[in-house]
């Protein structure tokens, strides 16, 4: 599980360095348009959603693993 957070944290701060650099056009109108947020919010919500159904089929396999021993 360490392992996996620091990948994640490697990889999310190696994405936002490179996605830094770039000049996107379409981010840049999201941004005026103030839509950014509303784009923000729901891939947040999406990988939240992701990630809680992953932990909660971890523990019901986990749970299962145990019952089989």
């Amino acid at each position: 599980m360490k392992t996996f957070l620091t990948f994640l944290v490697g990889f999310t701060l190696s994405f936002t360095a490179s996605a830094q650099a770039n000049d996107i056009e379409m981010a840049d109108q999201f941004r005026a348009d103030g839509k950014i947020y509303v784009v923000i919010a729901v891939v947040s919500v999406v990988l939240i959603g992701l990630f809680a159904y992953l932990f909660r089929l971890e523990r019901k396999v986990s749970e299962l693993e145990k019952r089989n021993k």
